[in-house]
Parts: structure tokens; sequence; C-alpha cells
């Protein structure tokens, strides 16, 4: 890379750091626990907004996996979910009633979060929709991976996001609160993914999977960016850039070997598609708080009313993360 892209590139990384230190008086603090926090801890952060009925699975989950403490972005939800958030012991929580497109899609609010709090922690960014899974998750702990990467001077951990779906109808059957929602939607697309570099931040561009394949059968090259790095040791110089698909410095995106290796990767289980999907879709086409003007929710909204069957005769079901590692879509590179 070159001096002048390098200089571009600090200047961009110092411009979204003040922007996030400016829309932190966006955020109004509701319960602050971050006394707890020890320095080995693991965090997790998360936006989200009217998505209690996801909100108990996924803190158990994480809470299972290893993470020690939850810091949330309640964005104005009126179904519970803030009150509920409020009342978990190993929760901080903030609200704020702005704009989610002017945040830059919540970014500007984790990264000033995580600039204050999370420096020297290994920290997952996430939505309450993702499931992380990694090698060895089966019998080896959150910490034993933090630890292991700590031994390989590894900084960033990328994960692909797979959208998992049912077999048949979105709506066939209803989810409820403390579910595991991959039990109803565990089917994925095994194939049907095209790769391409980002020469300006190094990050491999990732799309392809259901979504493409049904929302975006047209144009598939507007689909929805699967590539992910959610989980960083993290340093308050760090910034994401765009959703967590790339940061800065760029050094963080280089999460795959150029030389024809394998480096260890993990998968983002991706529950969107269960029976609540229909009514979230139409919320967020109204809002219009979307990036490209809510393009991703106007191709939902398109042919979401003839609940369409993302199943197909190629959908794989989902069995754990060694069936990923063998289909190629996660790595455990030198972990052993």
């Amino acid at each position: 890379m070159g001096a002048i892209r390098s200089y571009r590139l600090r200047l961009q990384r110092k411009r979204w750091r003040i922007r996030a230190f400016r829309k932190r008086r966006e955020l109004k603090c509701v319960v602050d626990r971050t006394d707890q926090i020890r320095p080995a801890d693991i965090l997790l952060f998360c936006t989200q907004r009217n998505e209690k009925i996801r909100l108990a699975y996924f803190l158990d989950y994480y809470r299972k996996q290893g993470v020690n403490h939850f810091f949330f972005v309640d964005n104005d939800s009126d179904d519970g979910a803030m009150e509920y958030l409020r009342s978990q012991p190993d929760v901080s929580l903030w609200h704020t009633t702005a704009s989610y497109r002017r945040s830059r899609f919540g970014v500007d609010w984790l990264n000033w979060l995580q600039r204050k709090y999370a420096h020297g922690h290994w920290t997952l960014t996430l939505d309450p929709d993702e499931f992380l899974v990694y090698p060895f998750c089966d019998t080896r702990p959150l910490r034993a991976l933090t630890d292991w990467l700590d031994a390989s001077s590894i900084k960033s951990f990328s994960a692909m996001l797979l959208d998992m779906y049912p077999k048949g109808r979105l709506d066939s059957q209803p989810y409820h609160s403390g579910e595991d929602p991959i039990a109803i939607a565990s089917w994925f697309d095994s194939g049907n993914y095209t790769m391409a570099r980002n020469s300006a931040f190094a990050n491999l561009w990732i799309q392809g999977g259901p979504r493409a394949r049904v929302f975006f059968a047209e144009e598939p090259e507007k689909a929805p960016a699967l590539n992910k790095v959610p989980l960083v040791k993290w340093d308050r110089k760090y910034v994401y850039v765009s959703s967590t698909h790339m940061l800065l410095p760029r050094g963080l995106n280089q999460v795959y070997d150029e030389w024809g290796g394998e480096k260890a990767s993990g998968v983002l289980l991706h529950a969107k598609f269960i029976d609540t999907f229909g009514a979230k879709a139409a919320e967020e086409l109204l809002r219009e708080q979307h990036y490209a003007g809510s393009v991703e929710y106007k191709a939902y909204a398109s042919r979401v009313e003839d609940n369409p069957q993302l199943w197909c005769k190629w959908s794989e079901k989902y069995i754990n993360w060694r069936q990923l590692e063998i289909l190629g879509l996660m790595s455990k590179g030198n972990w052993a």
C-alpha cells in the first residue's frame, strides 16, 4: 500500500473516531454495570430495536460460550426489550431515539462504547440474530479461542454470515422466546457464494446464499455482504467502518492467507428467516433506516407477501461446525 493511501486511511480512521465521540451525546445510559468488568473479561456489543423475543436465547447462548459482560444500545424499542435488558445482571444498557441511519447503522454508537470500555478486551460485535460457531466450539469455550489467538499474536477473527432458514414456509413454525432459532431455521446454502478482494480495505467481500438466490436473483451484485470480523482484541484506536464487514486499521481485515494456506475462521449462523421476519421487514421498510435507501428491505417487501420458500433441493441441514469445515465455509487453520 502506498504512502498516500496509508495517510488517507489514517485520516479516515481519525474522522470516524471523532464522529463517534460526537455521537456519544445521542446515547442515554439506562443502567451502567461496567464496574463489574475485570481486565480479562470477554465483552459483547450489540445494537437492537424491538428484539425482545430473541434476547433470552441470545444472552444464554453467549453466556455459555464465555461472554462476561454485554453492552446494548436500544434504538427506541417499544416491545419491552429495554425493560428486559435492564433487568439482566451482566448487561450495561444505553438508549437512543436518534436515527439509526445517521449513526452509520449503529456503528458510531458502538465505536464510542468500545473506545471507552473495550480497550484491551476481546470483543464480540453482533446482532441479536447472529450465533458464532468456531472450531471446537462444542468442546472448548470462547476463552480457549481467544487464548490461542493471543498466543498466536492474532488480533481479529473472521466469521462468514450463513443465512439459515426452515424447510417450508417461513411462518410454518412459530418462534417463542428462549427457544433456539436454529432448531427452526436449520437449513442453509452450502454453495452459491462469490468472493472478491476489496483493495482499499484489504478485506474479502462475500455474497451469495439464499438472499442472493431468492431476493436478489436478478441483481446478485446487490445482495448483502456476508463477510464479517466480529471478534477483535480491541484497542481504543480501532474503528469499525461498515457494520462488522471491515475495520481500520486495515490490517485487522486480513483474516485470510494470501499465499494459499488457511487461517482459522468461524461462521455466524444467521437466524433472520423465522416467522418474525415478515413483520420485522415491514417495520424496517417503513422506517427507512437501513443501508442504500433500505434496498435490502425493498427486495424483501417485493417477495415477502408471497412467503417464499428459501429451501431448495440443494439445501443442507445444519449438523455442527465440523460439517461447515468440510464444506469449506470455515477453517480451524493450525489450531489443533
